[in-house]
């Protein structure tokens, strides 16, 4: 393969793990944290001794760096992979912001790959933003593609085209042995995004609403077995997405019925999450003053979306108006030298794990952030 320039905007896991791909296969690539004023080349070696970037910031490898303009400019593919932070109305002018200073360098004749969900027609919006800001018509002066990436087990198998153009260089970049992709024309890949992320959370919502009826002095059922291993961490995942949607749509439907239900049911999870730990005090006669809470949730901080980051801080925020101890883990448990009370929340199977591998020594409560939110104490493990 010929060495493509490639530049990626937004040092994030996403766009981290294509960017690895693509310098592997040959790629003349280049990285450019959003923090920074310089672009880090990506080689191959590097590529395939640091598969993240936490082992990227461990190693320290020496890096080739230019500045941010200079590798836009030079860049035949530009993949616009931000780090996006804000919420509800300010989340779609952060994605703007950072698209609008993406693009402003450039050049005739390169091409744009979105990365990021759009509400629906949102590549419309994004077309008409890269006329503005660089004066280049989409599909004449400079290609455009859609290619919304989300979570790293699975890419897109399909990349929105206007009028279906064919990229074969772009195909080859981001396809796999295992994988090839197809192009569709940008509607298309727009709903074929909006379907999957739909069905995915009005069936997790299904299972939220049905286990609430589910009483937890029954006895134990495989039953509901398939649903233990669903956490708060799992359920998150493209949370983000579904806003979008809903800020797509005026007005009543019963497709925005099924998506503002949706982002209903996700936060009703987070309440009764709040609840069922006010129940364990209650249960077990314990007093919020003497009582300690610690939110484990190992999170990936580097990720495009922070709808995740954004509910570990909600809830926290929620339960120390309630209980002023309440801490929140990344995957480092202390549980010892306290006089009080500990309850923690697995909000990860492997945080479940680790904490119950600490508990049988320890008088801990431990909560499962799962539909069923299972809840054990020393003398009872789950």
């Amino acid at each position: 393969m010929a060495k493509e320039k490639v530049v990626i905007y937004g040092l994030t896991t996403e766009g981290y793990f294509i960017a690895c791909q693509m310098a592997i296969k040959g790629a003349d690539v280049y990285l450019i944290d959003e923090s920074s004023p310089t672009a880090i080349s990506l080689k191959p070696e590097v590529a395939k001794n640091c598969p993240d970037i936490d082992s990227l910031k461990e190693d320290e490898p020496i890096l080739t760096a230019v500045p941010v303009d200079v590798a836009v400019s030079k860049a035949e593919y530009l993949f616009f992979t931000p780090r996006i932070r804000k919420i509800n109305a300010d989340l779609k002018a952060e994605i703007n912001s950072k698209f609008k200073e993406a693009i402003k360098k450039v050049k005739k004749g390169s091409t744009v790959i979105y990365c990021l969900a759009t509400g629906h027609q949102g590549n419309s919006e994004n077309i008409t933003i890269l006329k503005h800001v660089t004066g280049f018509d989409a599909g004449k002066s400079v290609s455009y593609y859609y290619f919304p990436l989300n979570g790293l087990s699975k890419t897109p198998s399909v990349i929105g085209s206007l009028k279906k153009i064919k990229d074969k260089k772009l195909s080859a970049l981001l396809s796999t042995s295992k994988d090839e992709k197809t192009f569709v024309d940008i509607s298309s890949a727009e709903h074929i995004h909006a379907i999957q992320t739909i069905k995915r959370f009005s069936g997790i919502c299904s299972i939220l609403e049905i286990c609430k009826l589910v009483k937890n002095n029954t006895e134990p059922n495989t039953t509901f077995d398939d649903f233990k291993n669903m956490y708060l961490d799992d359920m998150m995942n493209g949370l983000d997405d579904l806003r979008l949607l809903s800020s797509s749509f005026e007005g009543s439907s019963p497709l925005l019925y099924l998506i503002n239900g949706s982002i209903k049911g996700i936060n009703g999870y987070a309440k009764r999450l709040i609840e069922i730990i006010r129940i364990t005090l209650k249960n077990h006669e314990l007093k919020a003053s003497k009582t300690k809470i610690i939110l484990s949730w190992t999170l990936d901080k580097n990720q495009m979306r922070g709808e995740k980051v954004e509910m570990l801080n909600s809830i926290t925020s929620k339960l120390r108006d309630y209980i002023g101890d309440v801490e929140t883990s990344d995957g480092l448990l202390d549980f010892f030298h306290s006089d009080k009370t500990t309850i923690a929340i697995a909000c990860t199977e492997s945080d479940y794990k680790k904490i119950k591998e600490i508990k049988q020594n320890q008088d801990i409560f431990l909560i499962k952030a799962n539909p069923l939110f299972e809840v054990s104490n020393k003398s009872k493990i789950i």
